[in-house]
């Protein structure tokens, strides 16, 4: 097979509804351009594998994915990475919400010289009010606590060039924010603006609890600004403990004879030292989980089947109907 010009990574979960619609796009996005598509297959469970098989059996440049689980959105993209073989790649989602068509344009800012091309995200139509406010502004949040300049109001819909992509597949994080580490690479970065369209079908495959796992894991592999909050509460407590002090002083030699003071305040004070020890001890487990699955040593990914493609030079892959095992990046 040839070496393409550009590779696309489609992460897939549960994508029935629209599949045949976003390969449709995508192959008249790209009609111009010599380049593969591979469709990861992120552990779906209607019958988004059968009809990529059938795609990947009409078109030699569909390539498909199957990976034996569900591992998440950027474990998918990420095995995507690793088989792309592209001179670049671009990440795009089987939804439709950010659209094929401005494929060209991206290509063509890389071609004046750019590394990483992002699409920044004018509007989110079909998104609920909750989701948009949310996402305007933890991306501030972030960026405002890391070291480093994550571009706001942007996602995953990018291209990178190879050496980008050669970065991000050397990176080992099990917690992965693709968008953060492709912004901590460096190299020269640009974003093409656009209005993100609903979704074509189905529903979405971040609900609350993919969203704060995300967020959750972006605040912790670009910052350990939450480490310090613990140092910054015991300065704040320090200082309401004197002022409290001082109070308590002064009640007890002006106030009459025998005065009991209430148990009001001592509880108000226990509860919130409780409830700061407890949430600093919760972001201090957070670091310590992550180190912890980071040295087990686990597979990022592990493929199932693989159609239309040969495995990278940098992955071991081990045939699963003789040994357990998969991909390890």
């Amino acid at each position: 097979m040839d070496t393409p010009f550009l590779s696309l990574v489609v992460p897939v979960y549960n994508e029935e509804a629209v599949l045949l619609q976003s390969y449709r796009r995508i192959k008249k996005a790209v009609a111009d351009i010599n380049a593969e598509i591979i469709f990861v297959d992120d552990g779906s469970v209607d019958q988004s594998s059968t009809i990529l098989e059938n795609l990947a059996e009409h078109d030699p440049a569909t390539r498909v994915l199957m990976l034996s689980r569900n591992f998440g959105h950027q474990q998918a993209v990420t095995a995507g990475l690793h088989y792309a073989r592209g001179q670049a790649v671009i990440v795009i989602d089987a939804d439709l919400q950010d659209p094929p068509e401005l494929i060209p344009a991206l290509v063509q800012r890389w071609q004046e010289g750019f590394d990483v091309v992002y699409g920044i995200r004018q509007s989110r139509a079909g998104e609920s009010w909750f989701k948009r406010i949310s996402a305007r502004w933890f991306y501030r949040i972030l960026r405002g606590m890391s070291d480093v300049e994550i571009p706001l109001d942007v996602g995953d819909f990018r291209l990178l060039s190879r050496r980008v992509v050669d970065v991000l597949n050397a990176m080992p994080e099990h917690h992965r924010f693709l968008r953060g580490m492709a912004a901590w690479a460096g190299f020269k970065q640009i974003g093409v603006e656009y209005a993100r369209s609903p979704r074509a079908a189905g529903q979405s495959k971040y609900p609350l609890r993919r969203m704060w796992r995300l967020s959750i894991d972006a605040i912790t592999g670009f910052t350990v600004a939450p480490l310090r909050v613990g140092t910054r509460l015991a300065g704040l407590v320090a200082l309401v403990a004197m002022g409290g002090s001082a109070w308590l002083i002064y009640q007890k030699l002006h106030a009459p004879t025998g005065l009991v003071l209430g148990w009001t305040s001592i509880m108000v004070t226990m509860l919130w030292l409780g409830a700061m020890q407890l949430f600093v001890l919760g972001m201090i487990g957070e670091y310590v989980g992550r180190v912890v699955e980071q040295t087990r040593g686990r597979p990022l990914f592990i493929v199932a089947k693989a159609l239309n493609l040969q495995p990278p030079k940098d992955v071991v892959r081990h045939d699963l109907r003789k040994t357990p095992g998969g991909i390890r990046p």
